[in-house]
């Protein structure tokens, strides 16, 4: 399925890039969680669940047993973000 993945506050910062397209076979949010965590070190320091995050399908918030779907939206962001 194809997703696009947006970043914001310190994930962004972290990551260098605020939004990617993404093509996965995962099922659920938390697998995709962990698929990003297991690109490389880069990304496993901002998504890996050491970190605590919040996590959005299509604007929802959502917890990792959520479904994907085709053409979702997911966002990654830490738990306060400023303006």
């Amino acid at each position: 399925m194809q997703l696009t993945l947006r970043y914001f506050a310190a994930i962004r910062e972290g990551l260098g890039i605020d939004t990617e397209p993404w093509q996965t076979q995962v099922q659920t949010l938390g697998e995709l969680r962990q698929e990003l965590a297991s690109r490389n070190a880069l990304y496993g320091a901002h998504l890996g669940h050491q970190q605590v995050l919040r996590m959005a399908i299509n604007q929802v918030m959502a917890n990792e047993e959520v479904v994907l779907t085709d053409q979702a939206e997911v966002a990654f962001f830490p738990p306060v973000t400023g303006g």
